[in-house]
């Protein structure tokens, strides 16, 4: 059977008050979709209906059971031209309870819906959250899992269906607030591997106004086809074969996957006040916090340990010297690239002492890469030295293959409360697993320090859009639209401070950044090294624990506070998953 399927995204602008037309426009833009060949066609989240209702009474009218009237229409269509179509509409159910709803319709009916199981904002005031998992559904064209709008912000949510064998995600959506194809799609295609089509509406509701951007985003995180604005049929291709290699950057992520580390993923930290939470009983209560400048320094590590000290050395002078507290450098900067095993370094050692009066001198907090040599184990190490010449090691836990030739994975987390706030540490590699973050950010960090050596491809550009936003949401051209570390740093409401290794001729190239916690605030709170050696400085803010509940975002964390944990136990088996 071939492997290769073409498929659609429609993209619509639906009128409240007006379902059948809502209705038939749908139909006739499937049929478009159908007659041109697509296989798999999907419509936006509650195109029969429109989106911006008031509550239950208002809605009433509009709602319908599935099986129903609009799922039979849509099904004679695609038993029609034997193709499947996702479409978006409220239902009720037997309990007269009201869900926004995606349904999966074949050539025999429906194979099966979810229900959004994150209602955003206004949702609530009609809608229950869904009772129907991560689910994927197997058919002729592939194995196929939906998920709706404010689903896709929820890294656990696309990680099961990737774990449970999703070739290709549908994402209806009502997307707003910024240029799209919106920063969090790509990375979820990217971190799972598969494919995302996106099919999200456009135009004004209720003075809400609406992105577009419907596309079709490949398992490397490249967007190959996109509509920016109006009504239309966007059509592409998808190569089952590509989704199911299951490599991120060339590494076979779910292979290296670490379930035994992640049972904390089950737990909901932010379900109480974590004013009061972190710190009950007198046990590891969260630093007062406060307002600093944090740095990124990117460099090329030699072979030379005492001449990459010197590198660290003049970078960390000039930060200090712009008035940072915290300077992170990239992934084994210290000891280098080349033959890690041969030049690893104890810790504490004669290498962790230069850092040490560096950071003592300065007053500085510094994390450094480099490769530890602990008896007969080599680890793939990060170090946050303290002014006072505290050191605490973390040690990579999720290793690329070839890291595997030569060091050990460690075999737990780090986190270390400092002045600056709580800060975690991650390692490269360890950032394309979105558990790793997330662990990190239910332990409450305020901040991530990423010490990497990472090559191209987690970034991308946009070209801008013709669609109006309101101010301040920025519309023209973006050099670096998507950055999936800054996505890292949204999802999981930390600030994330990301220090690549550069070195073009080789394939890394820097976009070293300090990221904010809320990827929808404009102006971005965010400093991106320009280029070549250098440093990004960025402002961070962990204040705010003076007040009864957090208002700072950073230790309010609202994306992690709205998980559903209870439906994520898939993600800490070890075996038996279809990938």
């Amino acid at each position: 059977m071939s492997t290769i399927h073409k498929v659609a995204a429609v993209q619509f602008e639906p009128t409240m008050f007006e379902k059948e037309r809502n209705i038939a426009c749908l139909l006739e833009l499937c049929e478009q979709a159908a007659v041109a060949g697509a296989k798999l066609i999907v419509t936006p989240e509650m195109g029969t209906t429109g989106y911006c209702w008031f509550d239950r009474a208002e809605v009433a009218p509009f709602v319908e059971t599935i099986p129903g009237a609009t799922t039979s229409r849509f099904a004679a269509l695609a038993r029609k031209y034997g193709c499947y179509i996702v479409v978006g509409m409220p239902e009720v159910d037997e309990d007269n309870i009201y869900f926004n709803t995606a349904v999966l319709i074949g050539p025999d009916g429906i194979v099966g819906r979810h229900r959004k199981t994150h209602p955003y904002i206004s949702e609530p005031k009609w809608a229950a959250a869904g009772d129907l998992h991560n689910q994927v559904f197997e058919t002729p064209i592939g194995r196929i899992a939906l998920l709706i709008c404010m689903d896709i912000h929820f890294v656990e949510t696309a990680r099961l269906m990737a774990l449970g064998g999703a070739d290709v995600i549908c994402h209806i959506s009502n997307w707003l607030a910024e240029r799209t194809p919106a920063p969090y799609w790509i990375s979820r295609a990217f971190e799972n591997g598969c494919y995302v089509i996106e099919s999200n509406r456009w135009g004004l509701e209720r003075t809400v106004q609406f992105s577009g951007g419907s596309c079709v985003i490949a398992p490397d995180g490249q967007v190959i086809a996109v509509r920016d604005k109006g009504d239309g049929v966007l059509l592409s291709e998808i190569d089952l074969d590509a989704a199911r290699a299951r490599r991120v950057l060339g590494e076979a992520v779910f292979a290296q996957r670490r379930p035994e580390l992640y049972p904390e993923l089950l737990t909901d930290t932010f379900s109480w006040n974590p004013r009061d939470f972190f710190g009950l009983y007198g046990h590891q209560p969260w630093p007062t916090g406060k307002t600093s400048r944090v740095s990124v320094a990117q460099f090329t590590p030699g072979d030379d340990i005492s001449r990459n000290h010197e590198k660290i050395s003049v970078l960390a002078r000039k930060a200090s010297a712009e008035g940072a507290e915290l300077v992170v450098f990239p992934e084994l900067a210290l000891t280098g690239l080349a033959d890690p095993a041969r030049r690893a370094q104890p810790i504490p050692g004669p290498a962790t002492d230069t850092l040490g009066r560096l950071a003592e001198e300065l007053d500085l907090y510094l994390v450094c890469g480099l490769a530890e040599r602990d008896g007969d184990l080599v680890y793939n190490s990060a170090c946050l030295v303290t002014p006072d010449g505290d050191i605490s090691v973390y040690r990579k836990t999720h290793l690329t293959a070839d890291e595997r030739s030569w060091a050990t994975a460690g075999d737990g987390w780090a986190v270390v409360d400092t002045p600056i706030g709580r800060i975690g540490l991650l390692i490269g590699h360890d950032a394309s697993f979105p558990e790793a973050g997330r662990v990190l950010a239910l332990r409450g960090c305020d901040l991530v320090a990423c010490p990497a050596a990472i090559k191209e491809g987690f970034s991308s550009s946009h070209p801008g859009t013709q669609i109006e936003q309101p101010k301040p949401i920025p519309t023209g051209q973006d050099l670096h639209h998507w950055h999936h570390f800054r996505v890292r740093a949204g999802e999981n409401n930390l600030f994330f401070a990301f220090a690549n290794v550069v070195d073009p001729e080789r394939g890394y190239p820097g976009l070293s950044g300090v990221f904010g916690p809320d990827t929808f605030a404009f102006p971005r709170q965010e400093a991106i090294t320009p280029g070549g050696a250098g440093l990004a400085t960025a402002l961070v803010d962990t204040t705010n624990l003076d007040s009864i509940y957090p208002t700072n975002v950073v230790r309010r964390k609202d994306l992690v506070s709205m998980r559903m944990p209870h439906s994520y136990r898939g993600l800490i088996k070890v075996a038996g998953h279809n990938y």
